[in-house]
């Protein structure tokens, strides 16, 4: 079984979304305190998208408590320097190998 890089996982996580329908509005937003895989938006909601490639099989604890904590920081400030006001929601694409996991609405902050 092959490991993706981090690169490699993430053009195939847009490629995954696009295919289901959403369009890519950002890659790699960085900002001091944190940054953004993929920010896409989905109908009317923008969609924050943490990308995770795994060795082993399983994406139990794929983002843990210390990284949402960075990319609900980094949210923030996409929606405050773009004064986007959609819904939005956190999503991670997780691959372990050649198999791939969505896992919508994975977590919220507040």
């Amino acid at each position: 079984m092959m490991r993706l890089t981090g690169a490699e996982a993430e053009e195939r996580a847009v490629e995954l979304r696009k295919d289901r329908g959403c369009r890519v509005v950002a890659r790699n937003w960085r900002r001091r305190f944190g940054e953004i895989d993929i920010v896409a938006r989905d109908g009317q909601t923008l969609v924050f998208i943490e990308v995770k490639a795994r060795s082993g099989d399983g994406f139990g604890g794929a983002v843990d408590t210390r990284k949402k904590g960075r990319v609900a920081v980094a949210a923030g400030q996409f929606l405050q320097e773009t004064g986007c006001e959609l819904p939005a929601r956190f999503d991670v694409v997780a691959f372990s190998g050649d198999r791939s996991t969505l896992l919508r609405d994975a977590f919220s902050v507040g």
